[in-house]
């Protein structure tokens, strides 16, 4: 059997829907079953809502969740013609737009918006589209079976941010879906969401549905694992910044993880995880171009003499910077320094220290920025003092450019390639990094540098040039 992932464009309204329907009708010989986004802006739009009502103003959330109600409802309509099929799923759309406004009206009360109740709201939005999918899948005569990702996504009550319990996933999963499947039906379930053990809803993060299609597929020892999405794969760069871009054809799973980790928008990080644990291949394909092949994610890939495979950007960040001549030789200064920023939660993208020992510097999004410093000036108030540690301040407005591939690997001169190609570019760099695997050469630039830097390193590869 196969999973099948449709993301949010892919499901944006009764045309898109339709073409889904057609997609997983071809697929039907591979006992398929289905997991489906949020139509594309309903989870934001939902998110407003909450946050209009916990502010006080429960009539503009109402308002916004009106708007929301009618376009399901004119989506559900151009689906389905036959009346007596239309009344069965306007109704599972107004007992959802009830439960909406109950929530709603109790976050307006309360004036108060906690991640629980947040993603109690935010849920809503895949259940909505999944209906409306199921509905258009049996409109064609295909056996599509609504199923609850609640009843078998069981994680953590990490609220916004929910992690999986796999072995009690695992067993829910087999038990309501093998059935399903073994009986030529199709699952259709939703992405992003799933529940704790005692049932309070939760969602894994936003991109979180491609990371649920992966557990599935893993849970269910699923042959291939494809993402449906609006673009024919892993590009070498960004078409928007690099024209003459193309689609990678074939990544093995340490390029591809690194390439969704250092902001390639197609895959969500953690998808790679379950599909490397069970040998699964994932492929990244469009909804609205069926016919291409997309990009195909495996352990082992072909060598087809390219070191380099892709290039890509992180952008909105800032590096922050402990520098002290008393560092130098001191043991636990590292330590000191990221405990104090893990405490705060905040998620640290690129480390690099001095060989001298006197600095160290790493890379965080500038939203964190603040809550970095005032950790680390707490931590190390008395070494400020003393003079041990000379400064520590945070650069914003830098990127991240990485420049990823499998072949960079015991290749030498790939650095000099892409230094030089920075050079003759005008390019500084401020900061670099590269992981002992070196699949990933990652470099600090100034953000309105970023574009630049991936134009020259693409060119500088000749990665243009199909292979």
């Amino acid at each position: 059997m196969i999973v099948m992932k449709f993301g949010g464009t892919s499901v944006q309204g009764a045309a898109a829907m339709r073409q889904v329907a057609q997609i997983v009708r071809s697929r039907v010989a591979r006992r398929p079953a289905v997991v489906v986004s949020a139509m594309s802006g309903v989870t934001d739009a939902l998110t407003r809502c909450a946050q209009e009502a916990h502010q006080g103003h429960e009539q503009e959330a109402l308002r916004q969740l009106e708007l929301l109600t009618e376009r399901h409802l004119i989506t559900s309509n151009e689906l389905i013609q036959d009346p007596s099929h239309q009344r069965p799923l306007h109704d599972a759309i107004e007992k959802h737009v009830q439960e909406i406004q109950l929530l709603l009206r109790g976050l307006a009360l309360l004036g108060e918006l906690t991640p629980r109740s947040l993603d109690a709201v935010m849920a809503y939005g895949e259940r909505l589209s999944s209906l409306l999918l199921v509905a258009a899948l049996r409109a064609r005569q295909l056996k599509a079976e609504w199923v609850d990702a609640r009843e078998w996504m069981i994680t953590d009550d990490q609220f916004t941010r929910a992690n999986p319990l796999m072995e009690l996933c695992e067993t829910r999963a087999r038990e309501l879906m093998s059935p399903l499947i073994k009986k030529g039906k199709i699952p259709v379930t939703q992405g992003f969401l799933g529940a704790t053990q005692d049932g309070r809803t939760t969602t894994l993060g936003r991109g979180g549905s491609d990371y649920s299609a992966a557990v599935l597929g893993a849970l269910l020892d699923a042959e291939e694992i494809e993402i449906w999405t609006d673009v024919d794969g892993v590009m070498t760069a960004d078409p928007r910044i690099v024209p003459e871009a193309h689609t990678i054809s074939e990544l093995s799973y340490a390029e591809a993880a690194e390439l969704a980790y250092f902001g390639a928008k197609v895959l969500h990080p953690k998808t790679i995880l379950p599909a490397i644990e069970r040998n699964i291949p994932l492929r990244i394909l469009n909804t609205f171009s069926p016919g291409k092949t997309g990009t195909r994610i495996v352990r082992q890939v072909c060598n087809d003499g390219r070191t380099v495979k892709a290039i890509t950007a992180i952008t909105g960040l800032s590096l922050v910077t402990v520098e002290g001549r008393g560092m130098l030789g001191v043991p636990g200064i590292a330590a000191k320094v990221f405990t104090a920023v893990a405490r705060e939660s905040v998620n640290v993208l690129m480390i690099s220290q001095s060989s001298s020992e006197q600095s160290i510097c790493f890379v965080v999004e500038t939203s964190s920025a603040g809550q970095a410093l005032k950790a680390l000036h707490e931590v190390f108030e008395l070494e400020l003092v003393r003079r041990n540690i000379d400064r520590i301040e945070a650069q914003e407005g830098v990127a991240i450019v990485a420049v990823v591939g499998a072949g960079m690997r015991g290749t030498p001169g790939i650095g000099a390639k892409v230094f030089g190609a920075l050079g003759k570019g005008q390019i500084n760099v401020i900061s670099v990094a590269q992981g002992s695997s070196e699949h990933n050469l990652s470099l600090v630039v100034r953000e309105e540098d970023a574009s630049r830097a991936i134009r020259e390193i693409h060119r500088e590869f000749q990665l243009g040039r199909r292979a």
